[in-house]
């Protein structure tokens, strides 16, 4: 397929420069095959039903943005994945003088010696300290907010709130599950008042799923590996309520992609401890996943094509035509929609 099967045209002012307040009273469009049905966050405990299981992603995002200089030249360093002996895979701007052995000093105690360099301004770094890694990131890394969403000066104190859901307990990711964001401790309730119970998982979201599909066709585009975790508990939790007859309902397309990498044939899931690079596009066989949770993503991106995979290609298309035209806010801080699966729309 051509990836410009995928494109379309946003208005800058439908980007969401920050969330909605609270979190709960974003809107939301349901997409099913009946149509489409403007709605509020708030209305999710009415749109399923009891038995279904919401699985979430509890990933943290870590400041992984740091500026620093080599020499007089300053570089920015963008950490997006671990790598063996506490190095990370990163991207780094401008790239194109560095080399390895070069040194990027951040503070007087914190600075990253290049070791390798890849493609398209990837390098791999070694901290100084590695041990005191996430205490330096606290004290000198910034929250790596999408650059779509204008901020001069940097990320602010709120966003370091605001970029995290109440999900969030372990460190690893360097961008958020922005479904999640949605979510608030009222609504949980409401949610588990209605029997609808949640599950965890954690997929450290990485940069590397935001990158911009280069190739001009699907085929051509290799996405990045990301490490998760599904527990033999959440495992069990998932197939339990499949075997109950409730819906698997996945909390982003996050928590969508590690289900559909633990699943086998028969939409089971086993436990998953370990990378994927899984990419989804029109064609798959949705194994796991019955609905889906999401944002509003960017035209020709890997997660557009995730969806239209999901809930249909012309389905998705109208989708996103409707929430154009009816002012929905888009991207990380924008609103959401629930998908049905286009082969299983009950």
């Amino acid at each position: 397929m051509r990836v410009d099967e995928f494109d379309f045209d946003l208005p800058r002012q439908l980007i969401a420069d920050r969330p909605a307040e609270p979190r709960d009273a974003a809107r939301l469009l349901e997409v099913a095959a009946d149509g489409l049905t403007d709605r509020r966050i708030g209305d999710l405990p009415g749109r399923l039903r009891a038995g279904d299981l919401l699985v979430v992603n509890d990933t943290r995002v870590i400041p992984a943005r740091l500026h620093g200089k080599r020499g007089l030249a300053g570089i920015e360093i963008m950490l997006h994945q671990p790598a063996e002996a506490g190095r990370w895979r990163a991207f780094a701007r401008p790239a194109k003088k560095l080399k390895p052995g070069d040194v990027v000093r951040f503070a007087d105690d914190f600075a990253a010696t290049i070791v390798a360099k890849g493609e398209a301004g990837e390098v791999e770094v070694a901290f100084d300290d590695p041990a005191d890694l996430a205490a330096q990131l606290q004290r000198h890394g910034e929250i790596p907010l999408p650059p779509y969403i204008d901020r001069p000066d940097g990320p602010d104190e709120r966003d370091r709130a605001d970029y995290q859901t109440v999900f969030a307990r372990y460190d690893g990711a360097v961008a958020a599950p922005t479904a999640g964001l949605h979510f608030t401790p009222p609504l949980l309730d409401a949610l588990a008042a209605r029997g609808i119970e949640t599950v965890r998982l954690t997929l450290h979201v990485g940069a590397g799923t935001f990158l911009p599909v280069k190739s001009d066709t699907v085929e051509g585009h290799v996405m990045h590996a990301e490490r998760g975790v599904l527990t033999a508990e959440a495992a069990d939790r998932v197939n339990a309520a499949r075997a109950a007859g409730g819906r698997i309902v996945s909390v982003g397309t996050t928590s969508l992609r590690l289900l559909e990498s633990a699943a086998a044939d028969d939409g089971t899931v086993r436990p998953f401890d370990g990378s994927t690079a899984i990419f989804i596009t029109p064609g798959y066989r949705f194994r796991a996943v019955d609905l889906l949770v999401t944002n509003f993503h960017l035209p020709r991106s890997t997660l557009f094509m995730l969806v239209c995979a999901f809930a249909g290609m012309d389905r998705m298309t109208r989708a996103y035509a409707h929430a154009i035209a009816t002012g929905y806010r888009f991207y990380s801080y924008g609103d959401a929609c629930l998908l049905h699966r286009s082969d299983r729309d009950d």
